[in-house]
This record gives C-alpha cells, structure tokens and sequence, in this order.
C-alpha cells in the first residue's frame, strides 16, 4: 500500500467521512417513533370515517387494553421513574404508547445477543478465580468495600485487586502521547474497544501504529460502536482495516427495525495490551478529545492507565463482547499472559463492567454505594444529570447528612435536550445543599468521582439513563491508592474554572429551557 494509507496528519485515508445514512434515520428509533404517531394519526382519522357507527365500541376497547397495560405496568419490576413516563405515554397517546410499548417489550433483534452474552459471561468469569487473599485482606481493612467487591463479583465481574499501577491523566492531551508510547511496545497482542473511532490526527496516529504492529505479527483487534456507521464511519470500514492486517468489527451494526439508536450501544473505551497495560475512562478517538478540534470550546476528560494484576479484567471484558458474533474465542490464551506487576503498589482496584442485558445496574449501584457511604465529601465530573428518583435521592441524602457534595457538569453543552434536563435537577438539588458547578470553558465529558481521600470511580459510565441502563458500560474502583490525591487535586483545579449554580441563576434561565426541560422530562427514561 501507498505511504497515503498510513500519513498521521491527514489520518488514514482508507475511509470517505461518513455521512449519516436516510436508510438508518428512517429506521432507527426515531424513525421508529415517527412512523407510529403517523400512523396514530392516520388510524385515528380513518376510524373516524369508516367506523363511524362502532366509536363507542372502539373507545371501549382502547381504554379496556389501556387498563390492562397500566395494570401491567404497576406490577413490574421496571424503575418507577420508567414507569411513570410510560403510564403518561398511555394515558396521553393510547393507541402510540401500545404499539411503541409492544415494540419495546419485543426488543426485537436483541434476543439473541441477550443469550449470547449471558452465555459468555457466565462461562468467562470463572476463567480468572477470585484472588481469597485479597479479598480476606480488604475485609480487615474496609468491610463496605469488601461488601461492595462481593456484590461486584456475584454479578459476573471481578473482585477486588492489589499489585496494580494506575496512573491519572486529566485531559486527553495527557493521555494521547502515552498511549502512542505503549501501543509502540507491544509485542503479542492489542485489543481496542471504542464508542467513537473518527477520523483525524488522534486516530490516524493510533492507526499507523496499528498498522506497523500488525505487519510484524502483533495481533491487533479493533472493535467500534455500531452507531459509528450511523454517522462516521462507511459501512466497509472492517474490511478496510482488514487490508492492513487488522482485525475489526462494528459491535451491533444498525438494522432496519430491529435496531434502536440508543438501547444496548458499546460505550466503552478500552485498550490492552500484552495483558499487562490497560486503559479506560472518558476519551474516545476523535480529535475534539485532544482539543485539536474545537467543538463545544475546551473538551474537559480524564481516563487512566493500568498496570499489573487487574489488566486481565479489562482483557476479559473486551474478549466477551468480542465473541458475541463468533463461534469460538480462545479466552484462555489472552488470559494466560504475565501482568508483569509493579513493586511496591499500595491500595486495592476493582475493574467492574456493566451490561444493560441484565437485572444487575452495576454503575448505578457502584455509585450509589459512594454516595451513601462518603464521610466529608464527594465531588463528581459527570457530562450528563438525568436522574431518576433513586439517584437523586441519594445526592440529596449525601448533602443533607452533612457531606460535602459538589457537581462539576458542562458550561457549553453538546447537546441542548440533555442540557435542559440536567437543569430540572438544580432546585431539589440545590434545596438539599448539594452544590453545582458549570464549567465555564466549555464540555466536561469526564466520569469522575472522588471521595474522602480514599475513593474514586474512573470510567465511563455519565450519570444519566443510558449510561446507568442501557449501555455496555466499564470503569475502575480504586481505594486507597497514591493517584487519589491526583485525581482529587484535578477536580479542584476545575472547580476554579467553574462558575457557581446559585438561586439566582436558576431564575435567570430562559423561559424556553426551562419549558423544554419540563417537558423532556415526561420522557426522559425513554430517550
């Protein structure tokens, strides 16, 4: 191939920018949602005029099956905040809420996966045994967190390690050039799991080292959100990295029908490599993540690296979603190569994933459990607040405990929904003492929390609903680890660029954002 193929500046030109696709618009959710209040609209009409003389009848059966679902839905064991936006949904369009309900319930083209990774899950897990030393050790040292680490492994996760490194980077700046330095000395193998891999220096830098490795026999996989296709990447793309030894696939491409935007997307960022480097947090590849592209002014992320015994979790957790659509993965032989851990390392780390394909929340319980045992202060870096009644809850509790609550969230928002829903939040909030804070120079896209000096959650995981139940998910626990006080000085030198949510810029929100929030929120758990 021609040296164009691998140029770091340009990126590899093996791709056109992909365009957002009219088939995938028209069928996906929204489309979806369209086509049924068009077709409410048209059934309603058309009943008006044919049928005239059985209306009554017609009515009567609509609000029996009305009935009937609200019943339904009243006995489930859904979220109530979930709950509550579908009985409105009924209550207001019946005959739109049925089908769209019915639809959802179908969860058409999901059955499948569902099996598969339930499968994977419960066969993989025991492929790396729980280290009873480490856990008998954090037992003597922090009974919650060992609660917390037994929940974690009970829903097919691991439990807690130590003999790991973990090193903080506070923007994707940071991270960018050290990710460039250890993919260079891999010698075995390289496993990328990314939500959004586009075009540009960042990729395009990662890509020609890819492509170098694979030349000399490092296996390299790279595995993209499907949603990529949607609106970065052309259709082909796998087959093009192939050309450059690369193996590559899109996790749940896009399908007429049988595909929802939002519902089960890959929003994890993982990289491994050689089993002993591992690295997760906010930052997907893309050049707004380095702030060589400016888009919603200065892009605020974190993630971390890992090193040593609690790689081979993170390698467990991409081969699991990697084999979805295989026959057979070799686990073992991923899972068999030498963490090569550092001396000397102090605290314990718990990688955790999460899989909306299941009853257990991961995320939602993880953070919970911070928030309801933090002592003096929890501070929180989060894109998104989109809080269902439990979450909310909890940060109110925290603050009217006495606990330090603070919440770092964007000044310039990415997108103008999630922006004025996170704003019907502010008053309860507020009310309670939890304290807000908007970055003024632009997009926090970080997953941070930071407790007591001795806790924190980096990963990837907003504080939102698709985060906490309809995204494949990841992050790391770590406790009493040296990089804490890193992560912790980070997020007080955001706060100082950070302007202050008070009452009084509450009242001065515009009209229309208040009034769109509002609204939203009737279907906030939906979207």
């Amino acid at each position: 191939m021609s040296s164009e193929l691998v140029s770091k500046e340009a990126g590899i030109r093996l791709l056109k920018q992909g365009k957002r696709g009219l088939f995938h618009m028209v069928f996906s959710r929204m489309g979806v949602i369209v086509l049924m209040l068009v077709a409410q609209v048209f059934a309603f009409f058309w009943m008006l005029q044919v049928f005239q003389e059985y209306l009554p009848h017609i009515y009567g059966g609509m609000a029996v099956l009305t009935a009937f679902l609200v019943l339904y839905l009243i006995n489930t064991a859904s979220n109530p905040t979930v709950k509550i936006s579908w009985l409105i949904l009924l209550m207001i369009v019946p005959v739109f809420g049925v089908l769209m309900y019915v639809y959802t319930k179908m969860d058409l083209g999901h059955r499948v996966l569902k099996a598969r990774v339930h499968y994977l899950v419960r066969e993989s897990v025991r492929l790396i045994p729980e280290n009873v030393t480490v856990q008998r050790m954090l037992d003597g040292e922090c009974a919650e967190l060992a609660n917390l680490a037994h929940y974690i492994r009970s829903t097919g996760y691991s439990s807690a390690y130590q003999r790991t490194e973990v090193t903080y980077f506070a923007s994707g700046e940071e991270k960018f050039p050290r990710l460039l330095e250890e993919l260079e000395r891999a010698k075995h193998f390289i496993f990328l799991e990314y939500f959004i891999i586009r075009e540009g220096l960042m990729w395009g830098e990662v890509l020609e080292i890819l492509a170098r490795k694979a030349k000399q026999g490092v296996e390299v996989r790279v595995m993209y959100d499907g949603t990529c296709e949607f609106s970065m990447l052309p259709h082909d793309y796998p087959k093009r990295l192939k050309q450059l030894g690369i193996s590559c696939k899109m996790f749940e491409p896009l399908r007429p029908f049988l595909s929802t935007h939002y519902n089960y997307r890959d929003h994890r960022k993982i990289v491994v490599i050689d089993g002993h480097t591992a690295f997760t947090g906010g930052i997907n590849l893309a050049d707004e993540y380095i702030n060589r592209e400016e888009r919603f002014g200065y892009w605020k992320d974190t993630a971390i690296m890992l090193k040593g015994d609690a790689v081979p979790e993170f390698t467990l957790m991409f081969l699991q979603l990697w084999s979805v659509s295989e026959k057979t993965c070799d686990f073992i032989k991923y899972l068999s190569y030498p963490t090569l851990p550092p001396e000397n390392t102090k605290g314990f780390v718990i990688p955790y994933g999460d899989i909306p394909l299941d009853s257990h929340k991961v995320g939602k319980m993880v953070y919970m459990d911070l928030l309801n045992h933090a002592q003096r202060y929890i501070y929180i870096m989060t894109p998104y607040l989109i809080l269902d009644g439990e979450m909310e809850t909890a940060l109110r509790f925290a603050a009217e405990r006495g606990v330090d609550v603070r919440l770092i969230l964007p000044g310039i928002p990415d997108k103008k929904t999630a922006y004025a829903l996170a704003k019907t939040h502010y008053a309860s909030l507020l009310s309670a003492g939890v304290r807000l804070y908007e970055f003024t120079p632009g997009f926090v896209h970080a997953k941070v929390f930071v407790s007591d000096d001795k806790k924190a959650v980096v990963g990837t995981i907003n504080l939102d609903y698709r985060s906490l139940y309809h995204h494949f998910e990841c992050a790391a626990y770590l406790y009493d680890m040296p990089v804490i006080e890193e992560i912790k000085e980070d997020v007080e030198r955001t706060l100082r660029q950070c302007r202050t949510v008070t009452w009084e810029t509450i009242r001065r929100e515009p009209w229309y954002v208040k009034l769109a929030g509002r609204l939203l929120k009737v279907i906030a758990p939906l979207m």
